[in-house]
């Protein structure tokens, strides 16, 4: 039995990965995406506003040309690997083929879970090793080895290199423990073993933060004084349900209400909730937690397993299970012609009126996600297009400056052979790289109006010289300056400090 439980999970793995294969490659790369790549392309122990790791295997994908395909297969095999490890997971409570397979499908089908496969981010590592983690304490707490402490701790602080959650998901899990008798659990040396093995693997991006003024927090205030949305607690749990899809997210919420009535579960049930609270609390966007849904999708469908034995009734939840997760995949997962997208994107706005926006900004035709997948490439011609326009004695002290990290990269991404300058911009980790040595005696300015942020007349001279035009971007990415700017009242050099944009 546990050879064919195993053979299934490889299949349904491979399943994954190459439905995600197929779909992810589409539209273009998002501007975080753009963003992961260059700062890769930078090596470092950490960036302003995230750790090294997603951004080293972004650039890695990109080494023997540029390939979306490549850069999403990085996504998908994570997407795969959590599918791998939710069946595990599941048989670990003593769930047969059908709870496996069922705890598969709907971890594979969860419109979140789908999205953090669908695209490079930082929450695609959490999506495989937070549910890792927690097989490994299981087994710890059904009696396996202690030493397996050491594979809960480098789960936990590999996940740190891509994400700072991880820390509340760890502490969650320790107070679901301590709050419980599997407490007994801790008390052995390997417990600290391995807390000291996460800590080792988290050490050099907490040491470069601390170094550099831990900038994290300050994105993480600028974010909460302004960009993100606030949600009131209801509303929090309520948008966990809109992420998850309400149709389907009975099979997580059955899992904590099944974790909380038994005993050998009950640390996982408080854990889910101590960690959408820690989230509450601290204004947390709605997907943060949502790594940890796995966890409860596999008790939850061993639990379905339990009760539901008759072949036709499993046979219908399986079709049920299919329908209703089908109407969200087009909205997560790149797969419809863009015009049918927007057509689709329109319908639900109109029959669901319902937001699970996590920042707070005029809306767009496609979802942000989607929106920010357009428009790049044009970008990045149109500003080469302008600097190959200028004399060539003025190009050669020409800089190129944009007002936030996806404009920044996407230029610098998309350049093309061009051979343009150092892309510059005061967003985030660019700021931190400098001017470059760059004066700014002549400047190119992207979405912005030659310093008029700092001076009404910065600039002696300056000139729109066309506006961008990207309908199907974001709204704040349509139709705004790019200025020729000439003669600063000051070097560049001189005002950078004063320009840093951490947000």
């Amino acid at each position: 039995m546990r050879d064919t439980s195993l053979r299934l999970a490889w299949v349904a793995t491979a399943l994954v990965f190459f439905a995600h294969l197929i779909a992810n490659p589409h539209y273009g790369f998002f501007r975080d995406e753009l963003y992961f790549i260059i700062c890769g392309r930078h090596p470092a122990w950490g960036y302003v506003d995230q750790p090294p790791l997603v951004p080293l295997i972004a650039a890695g994908t990109q080494l023997f040309g540029t390939s979306l395909v490549a850069l999403r297969a990085s996504a998908a095999l994570c997407a795969a690997a959590s599918v791998f490890v939710t069946m595990r997971l599941t048989a670990q409570l003593g769930g047969g083929r059908f709870a496996q397979a069922f705890a598969a499908l709907v971890a594979a089908l969860t419109p979140v879970l789908i999205a953090f496969g669908a695209q490079v981010g930082p929450d695609m590592i959490g999506l495989w090793l937070w549910p890792l983690a927690a097989l490994y304490v299981l087994r710890i707490v059904d009696g396996a080895s202690p030493r397996l402490w050491l594979a809960v701790g480098a789960a936990l602080g590999v996940s740190f290199e891509a994400k700072y959650s991880v820390l509340f998901f760890a502490f969650a899990l320790l107070i679901g423990l301590v709050l419980t008798s599997q407490r007994r659990i801790l008390a052995t040396p390997w417990f600290a073993f391995g807390a000291l093995l996460a800590i080792a693997i988290a050490l050099p991006n907490a040491i470069w933060q601390l170094a550099h003024g831990l900038p994290m927090l300050a994105v993480l205030r600028a974010d909460a004084a302004g960009e993100n949305v606030v949600l009131s607690p209801l509303a929090y749990l309520v948008q966990q349900l809109l992420i998850t899809n309400p149709l389907l997210a009975w099979v997580w919420i059955l899992g904590i209400v099944v974790a909380l009535r038994t005993a050998r579960l009950r640390w996982i049930g408080i854990a889910c909730l101590a960690l959408l609270a820690e989230m509450i609390v601290l204004h947390g966007k709605n997907y943060y937690p949502a790594d940890m849904y796995p966890i409860p999708i596999a008790i939850g469908a061993a639990a379905v397993a339990r009760a539901l034995c008759a072949r036709w009734g499993r046979i219908t939840l399986v079709v049920a299970s299919l329908v209703v997760a089908s109407w969200m995949v087009p909205l997560v997962v790149p797969i419809l012609p863009t015009p049918l997208l927007i057509g689709y994107t329109a319908f639900l706005r109109d029959n669901l009126p319902l937001s699970a926006a996590s920042e707070s900004h005029r809306r767009a035709r496609l979802s942000q996600d989607f929106a920010d997948m357009h428009g790049w490439r044009h970008l990045a011609a149109t500003v080469a297009r302008m600097y190959q326009a200028l004399p060539a004695a003025e190009r050669a002290h020409t800089a190129i400056i944009a007002s936030n990290y996806g404009e920044a990269s996407a230029i610098a991404f998309f350049d093309a052979g061009i051979g343009l300058p150092p892309i510059l911009s005061t967003h985030n980790q660019y700021w931190l790289w400098g001017p470059h040595g760059f004066t700014g005696s002549t400047l190119i300015d992207v979405n912005g109006r030659c310093g008029a942020r700092l001076h009404a007349h910065f600039y002696k001279y300056s000139r729109v010289i066309e506006r961008f035009n990207n309908p199907l971007g974001m709204p704040y990415e349509d139709g705004f300056p790019i200025s020729l700017c000439r003669d600063p009242r000051e070097p560049l050099t001189r005002i950078w400090p004063l320009l840093k944009n951490y947000n």
